[in-house]
């Protein structure tokens, strides 16, 4: 039996260049929710010619494949995204701000995310391979994170019923355990249907629907005072029912993510926001249609699997930054605001890191592995990892792909996600799940631990899919 540490960093070396081509090819070709089309392709591809079974359109989503090889128990999982952001179109490996012309970019970097667990899958396939053995490893392409929850659907259609354990990563300025729970969340739209009419010649004969959603939305910033102060409240006005001011709009929409520790919170306020909704309606004489689009539970984190998966990350290491890459984060520091240098550890302690900071002093990338300290705290986030973590042990890492103090969801993640810097980090994290799956596989003693503690959380905690039968995954459209 081969050293599975040498093996697998050996594997990951010796394919370096071509997993950062797929992280190239993800990147050059964004996408949005559910419309990842290219990518998905991509990746189901680069699956089939590895040497798995691929299966395309699961769970009714046109993006979401499953790739499997091997057979027998155990099953393991790895989780890869591939969606990106409107909005955060942008010139890689800049230091200043330029747009592309198609506004489409990877600001949370899921071009690594998934890249990074299909090396991991490939790199436990060939150790498999190489060795002989029974056991089975699957590659889940999960379209729809963001803002789609489209592990949430994979989970409701059972897509992830026979897996033993899964395993994930998200690119981050830091590397450490992500041993937080998060934020459930439900996201719903508010449509709002009223009367048109001219504005000064018969405004008496019209019904404002811009009224009704500028009277919910004044009910809502309200009720903020009289909700739990861990849960959050975020809305878009996504039709304002037109660009004349001398019509009475007949139809508008309001967007709203609701979000709190726990699905039965998340409930109860989006109750609440409902019966203001209604209220709105009365009070403008419009019609309301509530249109439930997405939702995701809250994360739960599994102790022993995530223990392992520390362990590994302390074994392989890292790579030190070169001075080339550490000139690049000094000018990506300097291009972000005072307030986001000054918050720069709040972006990280999100993704699991507990320290003080010092040991970055002078330093603009993360060199270091950050203790692995488990806590009850909660990642002021949302993901749909947590519906996956539910009906299967889970655990995620994050791993340095960016310079500190990088903000999700900006330009200047965006910019950096084809680094140098950003596939290390991406390739360490593949070495890390990868490893850590394998001694799952080569030590059933293990597994066995690891599902006793989710077995144990479960038996208290029944599931319940927070979205319902009948909502479908829809794309993302802007009005």
């Amino acid at each position: 039996m081969k050293d599975t540490r040498s093996y697998i960093k050996q594997y990951l070396a010796k394919n370096k260049a071509l997993f950062q081509r797929i992280s190239e090819y993800i990147y050059q070709h964004p996408e949005t929710r559910f419309e990842e089309y290219e990518s998905s392709r991509f990746l189901a591809s680069e699956c089939e010619q590895e040497g798995f079974i691929v299966e395309r359109g699961v769970a009714d989503m046109e993006t979401a494949f499953v790739a499997t090889y091997g057979s027998g128990s155990p099953i393991i999982g790895f989780l890869g995204e591939f969606d990106a952001l409107s909005g955060l179109g942008q010139e890689p490996n800049e230091t200043e701000y330029k747009p592309v012309k198609v506004d489409v970019g990877h600001g949370c970097g899921h071009n690594l995310l998934g890249t990074g667990s299909l090396a991991a899958a490939f790199a436990v396939k060939s150790y498999i391979e190489a060795n002989g053995l029974s056991g089975t490893v699957k590659f889940f392409g999960c379209p729809g994170e963001e803002g789609g929850s489209g592990k949430t659907f994979m989970v409701r259609e059972g897509v992830f019923d026979e897996v033993d354990a899964a395993l994930t990563w998200h690119p981050s300025p830091a590397n450490a355990i992500m041993s937080l729970s998060s934020l459930a969340n439900y996201q719903i739209a508010f449509k709002f249907k009223g009367i048109p009419s001219h504005a000064a010649n018969s405004p008496h004969l019209g019904r404002s629907a811009l009224d009704a959603v500028e009277l919910m939305n004044v009910g809502v910033n309200y009720l903020r005072e009289h909700i739990i102060p861990e849960a959050r409240l975020h809305y878009a006005v996504t039709n304002t029912g037109g660009i004349s001011p001398n019509v009475v709009q007949a139809n508008a929409e309001v967007l709203y993510l609701i979000r709190a520790p726990k699905v039965t919170q998340v409930d109860e306020i989006y109750q609440r926001v409902c019966e203001i909704a209604e209220g709105a309606a009365k009070m403008t004489g419009t019609e309301l249609e509530i249109d439930f689009d997405k939702a995701c539970s809250n994360y739960i984190p599994n102790r022993k699997l995530e223990s392992l998966l520390y362990n590994h990350m302390q074994e392989l290491g890292i790579e030190q930054p070169t001075d080339k890459e550490k000139a690049f984060a000094e000018k990506i520091w300097s291009s972000l605001t005072d307030v986001e240098r000054g918050g720069y550890l709040e972006v990280i302690k999100g993704f699991g890191y507990g320290g003080d900071g010092s040991e970055f002093a002078g330093k603009y990338l993360s060199d270091s592995i950050a203790e692995y300290e488990p806590t009850e705290g909660i990642l002021p986030g949302s993901t749909d990892v947590s519906d996956v973590s539910w009906v299967v042990p889970t655990a995620q890492l994050t791993a340095s792909t960016s310079a500190l103090g990088t903000p999700l969801h900006t330009w200047q993640m965006t910019s950096q996600g084809i680094s140098s810097y950003a596939h290390k980090g991406m390739l360490r994290a593949a070495g890390a799940m990868a490893l850590t799956s394998l001694q799952l596989l080569l030590n059933p003693a293990e597994l066995i631990e690891v599902k006793q503690e989710f077995h144990a959380f479960r038996e208290k905690h029944p599931y319940r899919c927070p979205i319902p039968n009948h909502v479908q995954p829809s794309k993302l459209e802007e009005g």
